[in-house]
């Protein structure tokens, strides 16, 4: 990038660094791994910079982009490493994302998200945290409608069952 679009690309990431962190870790339930997919991500925009400055909405082609890092990241063989046995404590006194009342419960809904499957806890990420819409979030998944709304009911029950349903039901009238 020669013709002053560098700058237009430094400066929109500045700009959207944060969200995409919130969301990386939202998906990723660690800053660690959500810091790698932002940067994987921002490292293919770099390069993808000219296209995706004709999007009709860059913020969702980033978004796109960040959801199909963090799915596939999954095929990767370095995504298999642990450094650890067990994942280390989280810091006490939140995370910034999840900081305020109800530190515990959020830990204990994270935990239960990390156990789902990557595609559904995408799609239960961007339909619940996010509120996207069922086709939104196919377009950012590209895949059909039918696929959102079965892998949100898959992830859900999956929830329900690790959370149990009484637990399920408290956290899920927690957010209205």
């Amino acid at each position: 990038m020669r013709d002053g679009s560098e700058q237009e690309y430094v400066d929109y990431v500045t700009a959207r660094i944060p969200a995409l962190r919130r969301l990386a870790f939202l998906l990723a339930g660690d800053e660690h791994r959500a810091d790698d997919v932002v940067q994987q991500t921002i490292t293919r925009l770099y390069v993808k910079w000219r296209h995706a400055q004709a999007a009709d909405n860059l913020d969702r082609y980033v978004r796109t982009m960040l959801v199909r890092t963090y799915v596939d990241e999954r095929r990767l063989g370095w995504a298999r490493v642990r450094l650890f046995r067990d994942t280390p404590e989280p810091a006490s006194g939140g995370d910034g994302v999840f900081a305020g009342d109800g530190v515990e419960d959020r830990q204990v809904v994270r935990a239960a998200l990390r156990q789902v499957p990557r595609r559904q806890q995408a799609v239960l990420v961007l339909r619940f945290f996010y509120d996207l819409s069922v086709e939104e979030v196919a377009g950012t998944l590209g895949c059909s409608t039918g696929t959102v709304k079965s892998q949100t009911a898959r992830g859900l029950a999956t929830l329900r069952r690790l959370l149990g349903e009484r637990e399920f039901a408290r956290y899920a009238t927690a957010k209205d």
